[in-house]
């Protein structure tokens, strides 16, 4: 009836490599506690090294 569901304000992004604008990993964000674009350090195949990524708009 009026059950919520769990983790309702989370949803997937996509993370864009900054050198090779390839799309490389998909990951989860709490979007009511972090508003603003996720950039964390991965890494990435095509470029073979630990490169910045972005969340894709």
């Amino acid at each position: 009836m009026g059950k919520s569901k769990k983790n309702e304000s989370r949803g997937l992004v996509q993370l864009v490599c900054e050198e090779c604008k390839n799309v490389n990993y998909n990951v989860s964000k709490n979007k009511k506690n972090t508003t603003e674009r996720l950039e964390l350090n991965k890494f990435c195949n095509t470029c073979r090294k630990v490169t910045t990524h972005k969340e894709k708009k």
